[in-house]
């Protein structure tokens, strides 16, 4: 997946959901119908369920205690301390995820 990001020239994101989490549904529906592709424009997630995925994602340093959960691999490819974790929901869901978001982007850039 980073091999394939790196030559669309994108950069890669492992976001890690679950269908019961209301502000993973929201997030993941709101790109899915494209309302984030300016906002989040060179951006490829990596999809991970955290009700299936949860060993191996822990086993690549990739766990937590929250969702919705984005993190930014490491130059090997396994996570890193630069993570957010956890949402609010109702409306504003998309909102606070998405300015959280664009900050860990901005500092990882």
């Amino acid at each position: 997946a980073e091999t394939a990001a790196h030559g669309e020239q994108r950069r890669l994101l492992v976001y890690v959901g679950a269908s019961w989490c209301e502000p993973c549904q929201r997030f993941h529906d709101a790109v899915a119908h494209g309302q984030l592709d300016r906002e989040l424009a060179g951006i490829r997630f990596l999809e991970f369920d955290a009700d299936v995925d949860t060993a191996a994602l822990t086993a690549a340093g990739y766990g937590g205690k929250l969702i919705p959960r984005f993190a930014v691999p490491g130059a090997d490819g396994r996570g890193s301390d630069a993570k957010i974790e956890g949402g609010v929901k109702g409306e504003a869901a998309v909102a606070h995820i998405l300015e959280r978001l664009q900050g860990l982007l901005a500092k990882t850039a």
